[in-house]
């Protein structure tokens, strides 16, 4: 997978590009607060079989979590499993964008 910043996520997000951005927190995290347009799937979740929420293996996903440890966990579960378009750019603490609650 590939480490980019907030500042590289947002730009992609902006683009109107076809992405996915997905949060691996638990919901109690992404409920409390979470940036615009994620979706959720928590790192434990990932397991060893392509998720039901992530069909495509060349999408490209976006990740993010807390601080930047589970989202790494996260994008090496997916690379592990055959997904060839992985970012990682960290935690929603380093996110300067603000945050929506659903």
């Amino acid at each position: 997978y590939h480490k980019m910043s907030p500042v590289d996520a947002k730009a992609r997000l902006d683009s109107g590009d076809e992405l996915i951005l997905l949060d691996v927190r638990t919901k109690e995290e992404f409920d409390a607060g979470h940036i615009p347009g994620a979706v959720l799937l928590p790192n434990d979740k990932i397991v060893d079989t392509p998720p039901e929420l992530l069909p495509d293996l060349n999408a490209e996903i976006l990740i993010y979590c807390r601080s930047g440890n589970r989202s790494a966990q996260a994008a090496n579960k997916l690379v592990a499993m055959g997904y060839t378009n992985v970012f990682d750019f960290g935690g929603i603490i380093d996110w300067p964008y603000g945050s929506v609650t659903d």
